[in-house]
């Protein structure tokens, strides 16, 4: 038409679709492709957000834990320099100045000291000041101590302010008892501070900050702007400390807060980390400005390449336009060269329709071909199928019937053929389907076993008719006809035969056919002639038995035997 249009028919009403040029359809797509993408990138920077923030969750729960057994590793340290010094303990003051110096010398530049407590909860020996300058006082620290004594446990203090430090300190106390003297406690004071370097050794990100509480919310060290030691941590309460999986969201001040604790089962003590939300959320919102300052540069460079983009497939496509119109015409089409690799394929497929064309309708004619000779092959089996039926017939129903069924099993055969194709019938799958229509293949009355085998178009057919005619007669008088009948079909494969065998039990005893029925032309004639079969029947007190030995050549669907000129013309019925 004159304005590009194309008229469509839809509703009974002809709408006009209107052309547009290809950079208009360019500039859709791109939007449609830019569009999504930018959302998609949202989402997954948001999921990555998500995952980066469950890392650094990990990490500081992880790196709390580790402070922790930092703290730990440490107290028991401290316990077991304890337990050596209680070995020799000073027992009378005699003993004083021996232990003494030796327990000097042992914890010098450790900031760590050792002292003396009585039950009645004096000290007379420290190793904090000179022996010159030993008093006797009494402990600060009463309840650990008491503790101490009634447990007979080593016993870990909260922050506690020295009497004679003057400082903040953590004291450990163990109970001695030697025999034939009052007990009393070796006691190992540690200032606060030191504790920090447990801090300190594991790295924060940062932002992020780690205080050491006591039992009783008393900051005990810090790292960074915490606190000081001795005073109250105010973010969370004293009776809400503990270990979490993660971290929890706390609102302190007007401010968001992220923080994690873990908790020491040793000392009762807990480890708090702690960051504003912010510290968290910082990394998405500048990943959220630069993903839209890179997407407003990325816009205006897509504009630009689908400008120039355009100009060349409008070339290219008005070039195939002209070769499409000769082809038309019947003219000979040659390829051509095109910047784009996708409109030079389809010229160079224009170039060879008309080859292709003669390729498709030879096939064409061979299928047709094919198809002629396969119903050909049909008919003649359907012909053998109605003589030999109406010969073992008494009656039109009879013929009728029987006639039909013979007719359902050949379709039963030929859904196979046509759903496998070239492939081959799978033998299981044929006898199964023939079997299961008079009784239900289930593993204990018909049992059908043996390898995979695949069967050609004729073998598929000619077995498939076998096995009805089988099971047909097991319904008339054998393993179908009684309660208690048993039927197994098995094959093996012996060299370049196959051993195929029907074993009925449980049926009425079976005597010669007084005539030669439909079935037995079957099972002698097309298994044994036009597979060049062996068949044998034997007939016993319980049931009956049919052996086959067909070679290998009869049923590969590799062979041709089915596609030969004198199988096709020969007709199995009329041997």
């Amino acid at each position: 038409m004159a304005d590009g249009s194309v008229p469509a028919e839809t509703g009974g009403r002809r709408l006009r679709l209107i052309a547009r040029p290809i950079a208009v359809y360019l500039f859709v797509l791109a939007l449609v492709a830019l569009v999504p993408a930018f959302i998609f990138s949202a989402v997954l920077l948001q999921r990555n957000n998500e995952a980066q923030e469950r890392v650094v969750e990990t990490l500081i729960t992880g790196n709390a834990r580790a402070i922790v057994q930092a703290v730990d590793r440490e107290i028991n340290a401290n316990v077991t320099t304890l337990r050596v010094l209680a070995t020799m303990p000073p027992v009378t003051p005699a003993d004083y100045p021996a232990f003494h110096s030796r327990v000097t010398q042992a914890l010098a530049g450790t900031g760590s000291y050792v002292y003396l407590v009585h039950p009645d909860m004096t000290s007379d020996l420290s190793t904090r000041v000179s022996l010159a300058e030993q008093r006797v006082t009494r402990v600060g620290d009463v309840q650990t101590a008491q503790r101490a004594f009634d447990t007979r446990e080593v016993a870990i203090s909260d922050a506690v302010f020295g009497t004679v430090s003057q400082q903040w300190v953590v004291n450990i106390l163990m109970p001695v008892f030697p025999g034939g003297r009052d007990p009393f406690l070796l006691g190992l004071s540690r200032t606060a501070g030191q504790l920090s370097m447990a801090l300190l050794a594991s790295r924060m990100p940062d932002g992020w900050r780690v205080a050491l509480l006591d039992r009783s919310g008393i900051i005990i060290a810090t790292s960074g702007a915490g606190g000081s030691t001795g005073e109250a941590f105010t973010l969370i309460a004293h009776d809400q400390l503990g270990s979490t999986p993660g971290w929890r969201d706390i609102r302190s001040g007007g401010i968001d807060y992220l923080a994690v604790t873990q908790q020491s089962l040793l000392t009762g003590w807990s480890v708090v980390a702690w960051a504003e939300r912010g510290v968290v959320a910082k990394p998405l919102a500048d990943a959220f400005w630069s993903l839209l300052a890179g997407g407003v540069l990325l816009a205006a460079l897509v504009v630009l390449v689908i400008y120039a983009v355009s100009l060349q497939i409008g070339r290219s496509v008005h070039g195939l336009e002209a070769d499409a119109k000769r082809l038309g015409a019947g003219q000979p089409v040659e390829a051509r060269s095109f910047p784009i690799a996708e409109i030079e394929t389809v010229s160079a497929a224009l170039g060879d329709a008309s080859r292709r064309r003669q390729a498709a309708e030879t096939e064409v004619r061979f299928l047709m071909r094919e198809l002629a000779h396969r119903s050909k092959n049909q008919m003649t089996i359907i012909a053998a199928m109605a003589k030999q039926t109406a010969r073992g017939a008494d009656s039109v129903p009879e013929f009728v019937s029987s006639f039909e069924k013979r007719i359902f099993g050949l379709a039963r055969s030929t859904d196979l053929l046509l759903a496998h194709g070239v492939a081959g019938v799978d033998l299981k799958e044929l006898l199964v389907g023939q079997i299961d229509p008079f009784c239900p293949v289930d593993g204990q009355q018909v049992v059908v076993e043996g390898p995979a085998l695949r069967l050609n178009a004729q073998a598929a057919q000619i077995l498939g008719m076998a096995a009805h005619e089988l099971a047909t007669n097991a319904v008339k008088y054998g393993a179908f006809s009684k309660e208690g009948g048993h039927l197994e079909v098995s094959w093996m494969r012996s060299g370049d035969r196959v051993a195929f065998v029907w074993h009925e039990t449980g049926g009425k005893p079976v005597d010669a056919p007084p005539r030669r029925g439909f079935g037995t032309t079957v099972l002698e004639n097309m298994v044994g002639r036009s597979l060049n079969g062996e068949v044998s029947r034997a007939a016993h007190a319980r049931g009956i038995t049919w052996r086959f030995s067909i070679p290998m050549a009869s049923l590969d669907p590799n062979e041709t035997l089915n596609s030969r000129e004198d199988g096709a013309d020969r007709n199995p019925g009329d041997k």
